[in-house]
């Protein structure tokens, strides 16, 4: 919600599972799937979500296999 922080004032964590790599990290380095991840949202980025989907599924993929430690 863009008004309020109701996740963080309910304590549930629904979403942000998928932008871990874009929050700060302890040390300041940027984490092992930053660069998928800014790919994958920089494809997305004001398609809107049936055509990113569908444009984006490539960066999508690469961003997952390296979340999930597969294809190393």
């Amino acid at each position: 919600m863009p008004f309020w922080g109701l996740q963080k004032q309910l304590g549930i964590d629904v979403d942000s599972f998928l932008l871990r790599q874009s929050m700060p990290q302890p040390h300041g380095q940027a984490s092992a799937c930053h660069a998928f991840e800014r790919e994958w949202v920089e494809c997305g980025h004001g398609l809107g979500q049936t055509r990113a989907r569908r444009e984006c599924q490539l960066e999508y993929e690469d961003f997952m296999e390296c979340m999930k430690r597969t294809k190393l």
